[in-house]
């Protein structure tokens, strides 16, 4: 049966990510680490994965991102809201401890991960799955024999992961999601999505900005 190569990479680190800050849909671009993470893993993926098409969230930290392995390796990059990370109206802007000290009834809900339970403002859980499963089946779909890069966001990752591997929205979360680490998927109409490896981040390791230029 033929299957969709799913690349799922999360944007390069901002100043918001250090400072636990709640990004959801607010656009907010990437510090310098995270320039020199996507200039990285441009060129780790140049000529040694075979992207056929890159799609990225519409936000600037994870389009920015895109933008450097477009360059790197020649593939095409279309940008979509629809991979856009969980919207968190109200809750946007904030830290977690904020939130806990002025309202702990909407911390509880929000560390509990109840799926029903939508920020004031935003998306539920179940919202949320929803939206990025129909979008990564659509561009799976779309592609089959192919392999896609998919430019995201750490809660999108998150759901993917999930899907995956069968869990659950509120089992406890085990597995990394690093910023601009590699995730490999497959995807088959008949049985969805499927784990292949998971937070490759070997390009941000020292060697490899070496190997890379040498």
């Amino acid at each position: 049966m033929e299957s969709t190569r799913i690349l799922a990479i999360r944007h390069g680190e901002t100043a918001w990510n250090v400072g636990a800050r709640v990004q959801g849909h607010l656009d907010i671009g990437l510090n310098e680490v995270g320039r020199e993470q996507a200039r990285r893993l441009g060129r780790a993926l140049a000529g040694r994965e075979p992207i056929d098409r890159i799609y990225s969230s519409d936000l600037s930290r994870a389009l920015d991102t895109a933008r450097a392995v477009a360059a790197s390796t020649g593939a095409p990059l279309t940008a979509t809201a629809a991979l856009r990370e969980r919207h968190f109206g109200e809750l946007q802007g904030r830290t977690f401890a904020d939130v806990a000290a002025q309202a702990p009834e909407v911390a509880e809900a929000w560390r509990r991960r109840l799926p029903d339970w939508t920020p004031p403002g935003g998306e539920s859980l179940l919202f949320f799955r929803e939206r990025i499963m129909q979008a990564v089946q659509a561009l799976a779909a779309e592609n089959m024999g192919k392999t896609i890069a998919l430019f995201t966001h750490g809660g999108v990752l998150d759901v993917l992961y999930r899907a995956a591997t069968g869990l659950g929205l509120q089992d406890a979360r085990t597995w990394q999601l690093g910023n601009t680490a590699v995730n490999r998927l497959l995807w088959t109409p008949d049985s969805g999505l499927s784990l292949i490896g998971w937070a490759d981040g070997t390009h941000l390791e020292d060697h490899a900005l070496d190997e890379s230029t040498a």
